[in-house]
Formats: C-alpha cells, sequence, structure tokens
C-alpha cells in the first residue's frame, strides 16, 4: 500500500536532515542513506565540490560546514537544501529521494535557482515549485540557472 504523500515528504525531509546532521558530527557512517549508484551534479567552479569530496572521504567536516538555513521538500520525491556563509558562498543542494533514499544529487554553488515543473503535457504552463531565498545576499550578482523537472 502506498503512503500518503505528505508522508513521503515528511520521510524524505527526514532523511536529508539525518544526512547533513551525520556530516556535522563527523559520522561517516551514512550508508543506507544514498544510494550505491548515487547520479551527482554540480554546477559551480571545480574546486568548491564541497559535498562531494565529503561523501567520498577526500575532506572532513571542518574543511567546508554545511549548515542548511532553509530545507523545503517539494513534490513527492524532492528535497531542496539552502545554505550561504555571509557574502562569500551561497548553495544549493537537490536531493531526490526513492523509497526513503538519496538517489540523484545536484549541488548548485553560489548559483541562484529556480526549480519548474515541466511535467503537464503542455509545458506551455509551467508551474515555480522552489526558488533561492537571496536575503544577506540579495545585492550579490550570481549566476541564475533554471531546473525543470
Amino acid at each position: 500500500m502506498d503512503q500518503p504523500k505528505n508522508v513521503l515528504i515528511s520521510s524524505n525531509a527526514t532523511t536529508v536532515r539525518t544526512l547533513y546532521q551525520a556530516l556535522a558530527s563527523g559520522n561517516t557512517n551514512i550508508s543506507g542513506l544514498i544510494a550505491t549508484d548515487l547520479e551527482w551534479w554540480f554546477h559551480g567552479p571545480h574546486n568548491c565540490q564541497h559535498m562531494m569530496k565529503m561523501l567520498t572521504g577526500q575532506s572532513s567536516p571542518s574543511d567546508f560546514k554545511f549548515q542548511p538555513r532553509s530545507m523545503d521538500a517539494i513534490d513527492h520525491d524532492c528535497v531542496i537544501v539552502e545554505g550561504w556563509d555571509g557574502a562569500q558562498v551561497y548553495w544549493v543542494h537537490v536531493w531526490t529521494l526513492k523509497d526513503g533514499v538519496i538517489t540523484q544529487f545536484r549541488e548548485y554553488f553560489n548559483t541562484w535557482l529556480t526549480v519548474r515543473d515541466l511535467r503537464p503535457l503542455n509545458c506551455l504552463t509551467s508551474t515555480t515549485l522552489w526558488q533561492s531565498h537571496p536575503q544577506d545576499l540579495a545585492q550579490r550578482s550570481l549566476p541564475e540557472l533554471m531546473l525543470a523537472i
């Protein structure tokens, strides 16, 4: 029997929150949270692939601290996490989950992001599901991307 959509969304957000908590504490035992064949996508300067380095053991939590400022579960399989550190660093992580396990990860570093739903048959009318929250980075000029799902 399928779980109600709101239960899946809550469960997915809990999985992603657990991942960030584990990484912040230096706990690298995250098996069960992430699929072994994780699909990965990165946008930003090559030397800023901090999450990849963290998950593959090439860096430690002291090298770069992911401190999420917002976490939004959208749709039934997607969790978007956003963080920024003053005027220097802004990042967005888009996690896709299947059956409670993270199967896809998109990392955007110093890039504004808009997520739009293009799945309806009539792609001329799409829905914005999520947008970057500039807050203390509002005056900063960053490239903008649209993620279509």
